[in-house]
């Protein structure tokens, strides 16, 4: 049986796919998107978080794994969580010990089964309402077989299927694991290599030629595209990726307004936040934007 890393199961999620669904979030990804809303999910192994508000201090989580590398932060002496792996003896021993839950492991490995079973709680939620079951991140599809055997046992037991990806992964995977999912919500970020490069660390032809292959394929593919400030939100890209969109058959796209609520968990893992102070964006902001995909025919909504 396949086994993936899991970071969250979320239930009654109303804005990943139709109906009312439970997300399936899959840990690992390839590109480094300044705007991401979940840095936990970039690194494929269960890793170390820690919470300053609630940490003591008291140093418990050091004595327990010798050897690890010490951080401090505002007085509190606590293991490195970017140098102790999560899953390691000595990640486990620490998290154990720590009295007020301040160090905890975010990730872990489970089979196809432990996900299905939580999968198979809501099963009357997704039959009121048309929902499902939905594979996110990070990249699911860096799963591959994972996402099969699931895909696979939640068609059997009449599960509608939904996935959430940059489709940043080869071709040969994209086509394999689309033809087991009922819907498609595929990112375009970027029409233009260079400044997906830039802010993301890497180019858009994988992307772009799985989504032109979606569109061209597959029956319910919906693009969307995350709007940053200086990264795409002028009126120029929008009308590029606009055009894109007509060029391989597509008619619509959702626009996601930049948000910053993932701010709060890069400091749990130690890293830095490159948007810091960046206003969030509102659809009503984006209404000139919006306007130039309808002027090129592509139905833009949020």
């Amino acid at each position: 049986m396949q086994t993936a890393t899991v970071f969250n199961i979320q239930k009654f999620s109303l804005n990943d796919g139709p109906g009312i669904r439970t997300v399936v979030f899959l840990k690992g990804c390839p590109l480094r998107c300044a705007w991401c809303a979940n840095p936990e999910s970039q690194a494929r192994a269960p890793q170390l978080e820690w919470k300053e508000s609630a940490c003591v201090g008291c140093g418990a989580c050091l004595a327990a794994a010798p050897g690890a590398r010490a951080s401090e932060y505002a007085g509190k002496r606590h293991v490195d969580v970017r140098a102790l792996a999560g899953d390691s003896e000595g990640g486990r021993a620490a998290v154990a010990a720590c009295p007020t839950h301040a160090l905890t492991c975010t990730g872990k490995t489970k089979t196809v089964d432990e996900v299905l079973d939580v999968c198979l709680q809501d099963r009357p939620f997704y039959e009121d309402s048309g929902g499902g079951v939905t594979l996110s991140g990070g990249e699911a599809l860096i799963w591959p077989h994972f996402c099969e055997e699931l895909l696979e046992r939640l068609h059997t037991q009449g599960i509608d299927t939904c996935v959430e990806t940059e489709a940043y992964v080869e071709p040969g995977t994209f086509q394999h694991i689309a033809p087991m999912l009922d819907h498609m919500l595929i990112d375009l970020k970027h029409v233009n290599s260079s400044k997906l490069r830039e802010h993301t660390g890497a180019k858009n032809d994988l992307m772009l030629q799985n989504l032109a292959w979606a569109l061209d394929h597959h029956p319910d593919v919906t693009p969307r595209t995350p709007v940053i400030p200086g990264f795409n939100d002028g009126l120029e890209e929008a009308r590029a990726m606009a055009r894109w969109i007509r060029q391989v058959g597509g008619t619509r796209v959702q626009l996601l307004p930049f948000h910053n609520f993932g701010e709060g968990k890069y400091a749990l893992i130690d890293k830095p936040y490159a948007l810091h102070g960046m206003a969030n964006l509102r659809p009503d902001d984006l209404a000139d934007y919006r306007q130039v995909y309808l002027d090129e025919g592509v139905e833009a909504f949020f």
